[in-house]
């Protein structure tokens, strides 16, 4: 079979001539604006017409947005148009207030999201006390972790790595955006005092039966 024959319905499809790249550049525009999550190339390239380049007219959207109110911003392998951080305080009475997350769970998801893949007995490692199974659970409805590879070790015990949902959460491109330990202090999420265990004489909090733990020991009152 010739290259000709392998690619015939292909080339049948492009006599249309694809629309202009300013047009490409407003169906991207009017993709990313009604869809609440964040959409791939490959998504926006199966919706355009055949021979549209997303990719290109996301360069073209991007470049337009600079400096104006919402901007085109890139989550994992996806895409989205998010409000610009600095007016995220005009969004603040449209938003649900909800509960803070416990320091458990906080120490929990940070661990995995610097550094993922983990396992769960490496998260206690890093901790220093046992992670029940709660925290685990509610992180996986949250949609904030999932699971990721199975190690290849005795037991291959399972991984857990960040998902989108948490990148587009806190407006990140990629885990290497996440911030320092300076700023995760700064901004309130980490606390200077040793965690539980690290002195003499301190209690583990959370070496509790995982049949007992539930919502109350994620979140605050």
């Amino acid at each position: 079979m010739t290259v000709e024959e392998t690619q015939k319905p292909d080339v049948e499809e492009s006599l249309f001539e694809a629309p202009p790249m300013g047009e490409q550049e407003r169906m991207v525009e009017a993709i990313l604006f009604a869809t609440a999550e964040p959409v791939t190339v490959k998504d926006m390239a199966d919706r355009m017409p055949h021979g549209c380049d997303p990719a290109e007219a996301l360069v073209h959207l991007r470049k337009r947005y600079e400096g104006r109110g919402v901007r085109v911003v890139k989550v994992a392998d996806a895409w989205a148009i998010r409000t610009a951080p600095d007016l995220g305080f005009l969004m603040q009475k449209e938003t649900v207030e909800t509960r803070k997350l416990s320091r458990a769970a906080i120490e929990t998801l940070a661990i995995i999201a610097y550094h993922q893949p983990v396992t769960r007995s490496e998260i206690e490692e890093i901790r220093g006390v046992s992670v029940s199974r709660g925290t685990v659970d509610q992180l996986l409805e949250m949609e904030w972790i999932r699971f990721g590879r199975r190690r290849m070790t005795p037991g291959r015990p399972v991984t857990f790595v960040v998902t989108p949902e948490f990148l587009d959460h806190f407006g990140l491109e990629n885990a290497r955006d996440l911030p320092g330990l300076k700023e995760l202090r700064s901004a309130g999420l980490l606390e200077n005092r040793p965690p539980p265990g690290a002195m003499p004489g301190m209690p583990d909090a959370e070496d509790e039966d995982d049949e007992t733990i539930g919502q109350s020991e994620l979140f605050e009152d």
